[in-house]
């Protein structure tokens, strides 16, 4: 019925982590059943985004597997056979209850502030009245017939609970007229069919699950181990809210956010795991995880650490060498798309460059989007500077040009920053009378244009000496 939005990703999160430390199986099946509510394309957006985010599904609609279909609304065979053996068994009914009759009913309730709920009307229609109001074509729905006395279970979270249903609530529809089934039917026949041995699922479901231990009962199957999850909430305690669009992946995949960032900020502001640690992979919260862990409080989720988070995440993919050129490959893009139709030189999209440009910027940023802000066009493009505005910060500008052309040369190809930083100083003290943080100030500006930036020294080794020197050849003369 929609996109997947962070409270779905870590529901997602924490069954793919629990298969994979138990060395079990991850399914993803889609839930359909509602045809008023589907929206299009949700269904394959929900497992390219479980793609992207790094935890693809073993079984699934689009990857298959041995017990599909896994799309409900191609298992309504199931469902009707299911639905007919409770009938055969006295454990459903067939209820024949108007909308408008319904209706009524809810409106009853609510004027006496009353929890609307099902009369049971139909529970004691008798096999001949059925027999007749089916002769005259009448429509109808199954519901399954709740009984009391429910038996207590052991939720993986919350420990032992029961919820006398047929207390509050009136016989559900498992089957609704047009053939597709509720969740409940749904959910219970296929977790049988398909050899679930453990849910984990929200919080919201866990009243629910003595309804669903009730017709795992009357089928006469064993139920799979349940593991209800707190709610994820925003760190002020309010629901995180879908209306606003900015909780679903594909608004933080289009923002530049590593998956990886947000797997490890949806299990920090969780539980499962000993301690709170920023910075783990995917691999560490599996070893990590411990379902007896997972607390019973809402989790509280501080979106503004996100980009903590993803600069903490970016830094350790620039240091890994295989992930280093996917990101080269992207900032290549990136270049090409921001700048490409100005005057650019083509050798700031040669490999080497953008390398050294992600190595010395590492753990200074926190998007990979920022190295094509207006900050750093200078590293894609030539600034315009006049040797008028250089003078305006010092009258030595032709003394201190040459001696940075003379330090480019004599440094040659190898460059480091630390060792730049103590050539500067050496070359400050030859001048007449420019302070050094105005030698400081004119070299910014006349390799970059800007007033502010990374240090001096890391735009020179990240340009290199032969971009450095034309930049200041071309400064001077201009």
């Amino acid at each position: 019925t929609g996109f997947l939005h962070l409270g779905g990703l870590r529901t997602a999160l924490y069954n793919y982590i629990f298969a994979k430390k138990y060395q079990g199986t991850f399914i993803l099946r889609v839930e359909d059943t509602d045809q008023n509510r589907v929206v299009p394309g949700a269904a394959e957006g929900i497992e390219d985004m479980l793609d992207w985010a790094g935890i693809p599904p073993d079984e699934s609609p689009r990857r298959g597997g041995s017990f599909g279909p896994y799309q409900q609304s191609h298992r309504l065979d199931f469902y009707r056979s299911a639905s007919d053996v409770l009938l055969e068994r006295g454990a459903a009914y067939r209820c024949f209850c108007t909308p408008q009759r319904l209706e009524l009913l809810k409106k009853e309730a609510l004027r006496s502030q009353q929890t609307p709920r099902y009369d049971n009307l139909c529970r004691h229609l008798t096999p001949t009245e059925v027999a007749e109001k089916l002769s005259r074509g009448l429509d109808w729905v199954v519901r399954f017939r709740l009984e009391k006395g429910v038996e207590p279970f052991q939720d993986l979270v919350y420990g032992w609970n029961k919820h006398e249903v047929a207390d509050v609530e009136g016989d559900p529809v498992i089957l609704k007229g047009d053939g597709f089934p509720t969740y409940h039917l749904a959910n219970v026949v296929d977790d049988h069919y398909m050899g679930v041995s453990h849910v984990l699922r929200g919080t919201e479901w866990l009243t629910s699950t003595s309804k669903h231990l009730l017709l795992y009962k009357a089928f006469g199957w064993d139920p799979p181990q349940f593991g209800h999850l707190p709610l994820l909430l925003n760190k002020d305690g309010g629901k995180l809210s879908k209306r606003q669009g900015d909780i679903f992946l594909e608004c933080f995949a289009r923002d530049g956010y590593l998956p990886e960032a947000l797997l490890d900020i949806i299990t920090n502001c969780g539980s499962g795991f000993a301690e709170k640690q920023m910075g783990r992979s995917l691999e560490e919260l599996i070893s990590q995880f411990e379902i007896g862990r997972i607390t019973t409080h809402s989790a509280l989720l501080d979106l503004e650490k996100l980009p903590e988070f993803n600069r903490i995440h970016l830094t350790h993919h620039i240091e890994n060498e295989g992930l280093r050129q996917k990101l080269i490959r992207e900032v290549q893009l990136l270049v090409e798309h921001v700048y490409g139709d100005q005057q650019m030189d083509q050798e700031v999209l040669e490999k080497e460059y953008v390398e050294r440009v992600l190595l010395l910027r590492k753990g200074h940023i926190s998007f990979l989007k920022t190295l094509v802000s207006s900050d750093y066009s200078y590293l894609w493009v030539r600034p315009s500077v006049s040797r008028e505005q250089l003078q305006t910060i010092s009258a030595e500008v032709d003394e201190i040009g040459k001696l940075v052309l003379g330090l480019m040369t004599r440094q040659g190809a190898v460059l480091t920053v630390e060792e730049l930083n103590k050539d500067l100083r050496s070359l400050q003290k030859q001048t007449k009378e420019t302070k050094y943080s105005s030698v400081m100030k004119l070299l910014r500006l006349a390799l970059s244009g800007q007033q502010h930036g990374p240090s001096v020294a890391e735009m020179m080794v990240t340009l290199g000496p032969k971009e450095v020197c034309g930049r200041i050849h071309k400064a001077l003369s201009s």
